[in-house]
């Protein structure tokens, strides 16, 4: 008891009101609705945790208020039956912090927003109160965290990397530049090199959790500009298979985390969170005649385009109930100079995506760990190794057999949530027209 009541004297969250039952309390937050009936107006008020109904009286119910002005309240928490918390505030007293203009753009706090996704984005601020919103972006942090949890548990080191690099991870003219001095820099397609360099000094097992940049023209609704990339490497790896093994464990952690911890919210809005058990894995060739044999599909040469993609996830979904498939084997020409070729057959490589609903959410493989192959491979794209010689470079001195892979957590969200469209999981996106708010 003494404990609560030291902690009413200051504020006190909305979903922690029913632990002060006949206590003045503090709550500040948003107003998020008002019902004025006579001589008293019920409030809604809501803060990070959820929201609590205020009762106004007397001259508290004629005070004038917009809704989502943020206001400070003090009262009595009291039980009520009819409150969806079962606890109300029996408000003594109110300040205006900050008024809200009105009328407000749209309606922040229907169930689902009724505006356009242009709209949304121009007002970002004002989008993202909406509950189910906050929810993608909660449910995202939850992902990121669990990512970071289960491999710090199996040993992973995190590691944070330059973003204004010399050369691109991925080679290619898909690279924003920019002036670093007297100098000509870029944007960083990945932190490839650096999580290779990194396993390399003997950190073995490296993760990271950043922006990767893209310039590439696309204008859809699975491409962003800069997107948050999940990277992890790892050591003394033998076989891609390994990489797939630890990716199913990884995301059927993730995946738990998220389940457990918004239960009642996946719920309200028909989210159903898949297991992650063991995904089919096929090799590129297989789906291509997959698509072939069952749609009639044909697709370009060693790879799926995003029908394909679509496809073959229908086709797995169907057969097997999985939202998610691998495929492997993808041809040298179609896959990065770093990525090794397959031992039985050297024009594929060592390589995978996984599939989640229709899109590719993740790359991974095994990389070429020998110099003298690095460099080789480095030339056969008509690339020069001078270009990557600080990459290189680590490649000289013992370089255990690696391999790695990288999750698009913004896709990965959008998927899961079953989102229309990759900018509805981006809090702020950036894709070929838009670079504000």
């Amino acid at each position: 008891m003494e404990n609560h009541q030291q902690k009413s004297a200051s504020r006190v969250m909305c979903s922690e009101a029913s632990q002060f039952l006949d206590q003045e309390i503090i709550i500040k937050g948003w107003v998020q609705r008002i019902r004025h009936l006579g001589k008293i107006a019920f409030l809604q008020v809501r803060d990070r945790t959820g929201y609590i109904q205020c009762v106004l009286e007397g001259q508290w119910a004629k005070k004038s208020l917009s809704l989502e002005s943020v206001i400070s309240l003090k009262g009595k928490a009291v039980a009520a039956e009819k409150s969806p918390s079962g606890v109300e505030l029996v408000v003594v007293s109110l300040e205006v912090i900050n008024i809200a203009a009105n009328p407000l753009p749209f309606e922040v706090n229907k169930e689902n927003l009724n505006v356009n996704l242009d709209t949304m984005l121009d007002q970002r601020v004002l989008s993202l109160r909406n509950q189910k919103e906050q929810l993608t972006f909660k449910i995202q942090s939850t992902l990121a965290g669990a990512f970071r949890d289960f491999l710090v548990k199996h040993g992973f080191t995190q590691i944070f990397t330059p973003k204004i690099v010399a050369a691109g991870a991925e080679g290619g003219a898909n690279v924003f530049a920019v002036n670093y001095f007297e100098q000509q820099a870029y944007l960083a397609q990945s932190p490839q090199f650096y999580k290779q360099m990194m396993v390399g000094a003997g950190y073995e097992r490296v993760f990271e959790v950043g922006p990767v940049y893209r310039a590439e023209e696309h204008n859809t609704s699975r491409h962003l500009n800069e997107y948050i990339s999940l990277d992890l490497e790892i050591g003394f790896v033998q076989s891609e298979e390994e990489l797939m093994d630890l990716e199913e464990a990884l995301l059927s952690f993730m995946f738990g985390k998220v389940k457990s911890a918004f239960e009642l919210e996946l719920n309200k809005y028909h989210i159903e969170v898949p297991e992650v058990e063991k995904i089919p894995r096929i090799t590129v060739m297989e789906a291509q005649r997959i698509l072939e044999e069952t749609y009639g599909k044909s697709s370009p040469a060693g790879d799926l385009d995003p029908e394909g993609e679509r496809l073959i996830c229908q086709y797995f979904m169907e057969k097997q109930g999985s939202a998610f498939v691998f495929l492997t084997s993808y041809p040298r020409d179609v896959r990065p100079m770093y990525a090794l070729p397959a031992a039985c057959n050297p024009d594929e490589t060592a390589s995978f995506d996984l599939l989640f609903k229709g899109i590719e959410v993740t790359t991974g493989g095994l990389r070429i760990h020998d110099y003298a192959q690095l460099i080789a491979s480095i030339q056969s794209r008509g690339m020069n190794p001078a270009n990557f010689e600080s990459y290189t470079e680590a490649f000289k001195y013992g370089m255990p057999p690696h391999g790695g892979l990288a999750i698009g957590l913004e896709r990965l969200t959008s998927k899961l949530l079953n989102h229309p469209n990759i900018r509805y999981a981006s809090t702020f996106p950036r894709d070929r027209h838009r670079i504000i708010p």
